[in-house]
This record gives structure tokens, C-alpha cells and sequence, in this order.
């Protein structure tokens, strides 16, 4: 072959592998187009500053829609891998499973230009507020490098990822350590700096929070140019401003007003969530004197709840009845069904237990907003002769008496924390728990025995042992997996509702587009 002939095919060769290449790459022009667009939620709480820290935000799942836009983790759950690398590109396990070490992505920067490095992970584990378990079980956290970073366990724990790498901690999400040691933590709060696809603008305490792109997010740079989330309490009222144009989403919409929706041609209907699980909480059953001290009692409430008309009533009859406190779709659960909807048994477990006329049985406390759960199941409770007087409290107050352990009587309650079954029961089962007014000795040394098993086997025995006496000995009453509808307007291309199954809110944020 002539020497003119051979650099003809040489040259064909690498064109067609070149236009391979080309045809394989993303579209970096249209991956990297400028953002452009305003998006806008209405919301059903008030959005408070705590929620702009990674630090002060706890396991359970409203503060992460925050999270999720202004701040990043070194892993976290993304679309079909619940475990995904983020800051950290990677990470390996030692041979005795007490040391994990993470090597950091390079070159990120926070909003405010400050590098990003092993400083600010190390600086935010310690911070974390409501990460009393994991934090009792790291024993170091050890800068290799800048971008190295080693965690040095007291023993074999099989739940470190799953406590520092899921919502179940906020542990895991990074703030910047120089510029909060430079302004201090109220000034951070006002003005959060992070490292997720959207920065701070501005925040109208009980009104909105406004976010814009930040085209440097190291992942994708966010289609839609400015988030809105406005704080709208009434669900009456988000329904209107959905049909008006003031928003583009209307998150968690009461069944009248989705029913409504539903008929509209412009607007689209859509259900997200599954993790929250709504339960009835006995809080005073430790107190020997309590009428919620004998099982019989807590069994009748169990009986004494059509949970499938709640389902109906409450979210369309979306939401899936249940026996468990945890979800069927997380590791190591127990499926369990619910005790049957029957009053007259429920009254007969009364009379055995000395209460034939029934007896006034206090406060009842709905999980903030969800007053018509409540309502509802104050209801039940009536109709077999426990008269419950319904007290609604403002969110913030309401966790802040509850974790404090202020409340008395009934709590309408919603466990949302993330993970698997031994990180959902953490903080409401064993007696430290922080939302436990009480426990058991022997569920208590289970809930230890799993947490330093490494055999996933044998760990699903003693979990599903531990939920199984919970359902025996009646202490909760679980209601349904809470499944909600939300209004989707005409604007949007892409609202991102459970493109990270089953986590409820539109994440990641970077994929929600509106229509061209």
C-alpha cells in the first residue's frame, strides 16, 4: 500500500473514530446552556432559617428539599442508586470494616469561591446536630490530605453509609468551615453559602425563599434559572394559585382540592412519596397509671381505625395501609399487616381492660399540617368511647415539645426518616431515642445486638424480630405509607417528583425544567 493510500485510510479511521467519540459525548453546549426561567412552589410550612444549615437540620425529610438545592454530601440518594457518589468520588471499606476513607472530588468551590476540601467534611461531621448515633460511633475523623479524608470506627458498624450517606443524618452534607468561622452561625443562617446546584438570594421569614443557579455546580448546571418556594399553609390556597398562574407546583394537596385539580385539562395531578409513615403514638403507655399502660387499650385503637377510608379520604386513596412503622420497600422490613378495622372488638378490649364507658383520654396532637388526620382519627376514637380533645400546634413548636418530651396523651405522628429499618426505628424505638417517652429493656439489647452484626442475615433476624414485638405488644397503632397529591401547572416540562424513589419533594433540582 502506497504511503499516500495508507494516510487515506489512517485518516478515515480517525474520523470515524472521532464522530464515534462525538456521537457518545454529552451535549456539553446543551448540558452547560445558560439558565434561564423562574419555577415556583407553594409549600404547605413555613420556611425557617435552621433549615439553611446543614448542621441543625435532623433525619427527617421537609428540610432536604432545602438541603438538596443549596448544599451537597459526600454521598447521597440519587435517581436508581439510593448510595450514589457525590463530593466524594469514591470510597473504600478496611478488611475489619472499622475504617472508611473517601477521596474528595477537586477543584469545587463554593458559592463564595472558598475551595472545597477534607477541612469542611471533617467540620461538618461534628456539627451535625441530629447525629447523636453516628457520631457515638466514629471514633476519628482523620485528614489524610485535602482531599482525603479517613473515618476511624470504635467497631464493625454495617450502618455507617446508611446513617452518613442517606437523609437519615444530615451528617454527611458539607458547609463551608472558613467562611462560617469568619461570620458565625447566626450570619451563615441568613446568608447560607454551600455547594449545591442553586445559591442563596434572599429569604421573607413566613413568605419565600428565592434561589437562583449556580452555574458552577460541578454535576449539571440547573435548566431553570430562579426557585421560588413560597410558605403557603392553606391547602385551599395553594390550589388557587395553582390555577391562577402564581405557581408553577403545588405540594400536598387536600383530597377536595386534588379531586378539583384533577378535572382541570391545563393542570396534571401527580403522587410522590411513600416514605413517611404515619402512626398513632401513645405517649403516656409508660406511666403505670395511664390507661395506655395495658396493651388491651392500645390493641382497641389498633382496631378502631378504618385505615383504608383514611387512605381514601386523605390522599385519594393513594397511600398504602400498613401494620409497620417501616416502610415494605426498605432493608430488612417486616411486612406486617394491620390489625382489621373492627369497632366491636375494639370495644370488647375496653371492657376487659375496665373500661366498658370508655374514659378521657386527653390531647390528641396532629402531626403539623395534617389536622384532618387528626380530626379523623379523634373521630375513630369517639366512636368507641375515648373522648380526645384535638390540639393543633404550629410545626416548629410541635417539634420542639416533642423531642423535649413535653407532650402528653395521643400524637398523630409521621416518622420520615430515611435509610433502612434499623436507622427508621433509631430515634423512636430504643429508650435514648429522641422522640422515645419510654421502651423496653429486651427490644433494647435486640436493637444494640443488630447494630454490631455484620451478617445481613442474621441482622434481618433481629430486626424483624424487634418489629414483629412491636406489633404484638401494640405500641403504636401504624396507619398508612403516606402517598400525597400535588398540583403540577402547565409551565413545567419536568416538576422531578420521584425521580429518587421514594423520596416525595422534586430532587435533584438540577433536573426540574419548565417548557420551552
Amino acid at each position: 500500500m502506497s504511503p499516500t493510500r495508507r494516510l487515506l485510510v489512517v485518516s478515515r479511521c480517525l474520523f470515524f473514530v472521532t464522530a464515534l467519540l462525538a456521537a457518545a459525548a454529552p451535549d456539553r453546549a446543551g448540558a452547560q446552556a445558560k439558565p434561564e426561567g423562574e419555577m415556583r412552589w407553594a409549600l404547605y410550612v413555613s420556611l425557617v432559617p435552621a433549615w439553611f444549615d446543614p448542621a441543625e437540620v435532623v433525619g427527617v425529610l421537609t428540610p432536604f428539599w432545602v438541603m438538596t438545592a443549596m448544599h451537597d454530601a459526600l454521598v447521597k440518594p440519587m435517581p436508581g442508586n439510593l448510595l450514589t457518589p457525590s463530593l466524594a468520588e469514591s470510597w473504600k471499606v478496611s478488611a475489619d470494616q472499622k475504617v472508611y476513607e473517601f477521596k474528595l472530588r477537586e477543584g469545587l468551590k463554593f458559592h463564595n469561591g472558598d475551595p472545597f476540601t477534607a477541612e469542611d467534611v471533617r467540620f461538618s461531621f461534628y456539627r451535625a446536630k441530629g447525629a447523636k448515633v453516628l457520631q457515638q460511633k466514629v471514633r476519628d475523623v482523620e485528614i489524610v490530605g485535602p482531599y482525603r479524608v479517613r473515618f476511624h470506627l470504635h467497631e464493625p458498624w454495617p450502618d455507617f453509609l446508611t446513617f452518613y450517606g442517606t437523609y437519615a443524618t444530615s451528617a454527611g452534607w458539607i458547609a463551608p468551615k472558613k467562611y462560617i468561622e469568619q461570620v458565625g452561625v447566626d450570619a451563615f443562617k441568613k446568608n447560607p453559602v454551600g455547594l449545591g446546584p442553586y445559591k442563596f438570594v434572599s429569604h421573607t421569614p413566613g413568605v419565600e425563599l428565592v434561589m437562583e443557579a449556580y452555574e458552577g455546580y460541578w454535576r449539571k448546571t440547573p435548566s431553570v434559572k430562579r426557585l421560588v418556594y413560597k410558605s403557603v399553609l392553606e391547602s385551599t390556597t395553594r390550589a388557587a394559585m395553582l390555577k391562577r398562574g402564581e405557581v408553577d407546583l403545588a405540594y400536598l394537596l387536600d383530597a377536595p382540592q386534588a379531586l378539583e385539580l384533577k378535572r382541570d385539562p391545563n393542570l396534571k395531578l401527580a403522587f410522590s412519596g411513600g416514605i413517611g409513615t404515619f402512626y398513632l403514638d401513645f405517649l403516656d403507655q409508660w406511666d403505670p397509671k395511664s390507661p395506655w399502660h395495658d396493651r388491651r387499650v392500645r390493641l382497641a385503637v389498633n382496631h378502631a381505625i378504618d385505615r383504608q377510608a383514611l387512605s381514601d379520604a386523605e390522599t385519594l386513596g393513594a397511600s398504602r395501609v400498613t401494620g409497620n412503622i417501616v416502610p415494605a420497600k426498605f432493608e430488612f422490613a417486616l411486612p406486617l399487616e394491620p390489625y382489621p378495622y373492627n369497632p366491636a372488638k375494639a370495644r370488647q378490649l375496653l371492657a376487659e381492660a375496665g373500661y366498658p364507658n370508655g374514659f378521657d383520654a386527653g390531647e390528641l396532637y396532629p402531626w403539623p399540617p395534617y389536622s384532618s388526620m387528626g380530626e379523623a382519627v379523634g373521630g375513630y376514637l369517639g366512636a368507641i368511647g375515648i373522648k380526645v380533645k384535638l390540639r393543633t400546634m404550629e410545626r416548629a413548636a410541635f417539634y420542639s415539645a416533642l423531642a423535649s418530651k413535653k407532650l402528653k396523651g395521643l400524637c398523630v405522628c409521621i416518622n420520615a426518616v430515611y435509610g433502612n429499618a434499623a436507622s427508621r426505628i433509631a430515634e423512636t424505638v430504643p429508650s435514648e431515642g429522641a422522640f422515645a417517652y419510654g421502651g423496653y429493656p429486651d427490644i433494647d439489647a435486640l436493637y444494640k445486638q443488630q447494630g454490631r452484626e455484620t451478617d445481613p442475615k442474621k441482622r434481618e433476624v433481629l430486626l424483624h424480630q424487634i418489629q414483629r414485638q412491636l406489633h404484638e405488644r401494640a405500641r403504636f397503632a401504624p396507619i398508612m405509607d403516606y402517598i400525597w397529591p400535588s398540583g403540577v401547572g402547565p409551565k413545567v416540562a419536568e416538576p422531578a417528583l420521584m425521580l429518587i424513589d421514594p423520596y416525595p419533594w422534586s430532587a435533584p433540582l438540577e433536573e426540574v425544567r419548565l417548557k420551552k
